[in-house]
């Protein structure tokens, strides 16, 4: 059981270094042009925020044989602190602002939960705080290609939602899924098996409408065609668009 719970971490590791690499497409195309154009770093500072939560969750002296889920997601907040950094490098003034604002509300919101939990909180109070916290993003961190699989059904088109993306999605929800099954942990088994249902309902779209053509306007606008978590406000701009039509 413990090897399994080992292999499974392992194997979630990878995953999930996957999608927190995922996003390097964008941003060499943002440093390219020396301007984030209409994504959004939102998105990418949600990301940091559930990395550092889960990273401090993993610790020994909060959950025990958690050590893994610390090593991959201290890694994605690094990781995506360096896409932050460069969102509000290039992007412009209105948008650095507010990238800026809610990076100091991200650290404000880890620093009282690390605190907290560190001087007010003993032992199964400090997991339960720590997990709660660490849960709530991390279902909020996988939910946000919702817009992007709502396009697909509206455009009957899958150009946006790569397969390998969705595959990747499906296989880092279902191994942390088991690994929180194995070492019965609810918080990590709970927000990774609504990414593994997410991941399944993206798959199922992909093979629905993987024949259909893409959209001519949506690729003008992207140029690239990727479904990185920063083009997410791309994707909700023409759905509003539809809507209105």
């Amino acid at each position: 059981m413990e090897v399994l719970h080992f292999l499974f971490g392992v194997f979630g590791n990878a995953t999930a270094l996957f999608l927190f690499l995922s996003p390097t497409i964008t941003f060499k195309r943002i440093i390219k042009s020396k301007s984030t154009e209409q994504f959004s770093g939102v998105p990418y500072v949600m990301t940091l925020l559930n990395c550092l939560l889960s990273a401090w969750y993993g610790l020994p002296f909060v959950s025990k044989n958690n050590i893994l889920v610390t090593t991959i997601n201290g890694t994605g907040a690094v990781i995506e602190s360096i896409y932050v950094i460069v969102f509000i490098i290039y992007a412009p003034k209105k948008e650095k602002a507010k990238i800026l604002g809610l990076s100091a509300f991200v650290l404000t919101v880890f620093s009282a939960v690390a605190l907290i939990s560190l001087f007010a909180l003993h032992g199964n109070g400090r997991k339960l705080f720590c997990g709660l916290a660490a849960t709530i993003f991390s279902i909020i961190m996988y939910a946000s290609p919702l817009s992007i699989m709502r396009l697909v059904i509206k455009t009957k088109s899958v150009e946006f939602m790569p397969f390998f993306l969705s595959l990747f999605v499906f296989l880092c929800g279902t191994s942390w899924f088991i690994y929180g099954l194995l070492g019965r942990d609810p918080f990590l088994a709970v927000p990774n098996g609504f990414g593994c249902g997410l991941g399944t309902m993206q798959l199922i779209l992909y093979f629905i409408y993987r024949d259909n053509k893409g959209c001519p306007e949506m690729k003008k606008q992207t140029g690239n065609g990727s479904i990185e978590l920063g083009a997410e406000k791309q994707a909700n701009d023409k759905v509003l668009q539809d809507e209105q039509v």
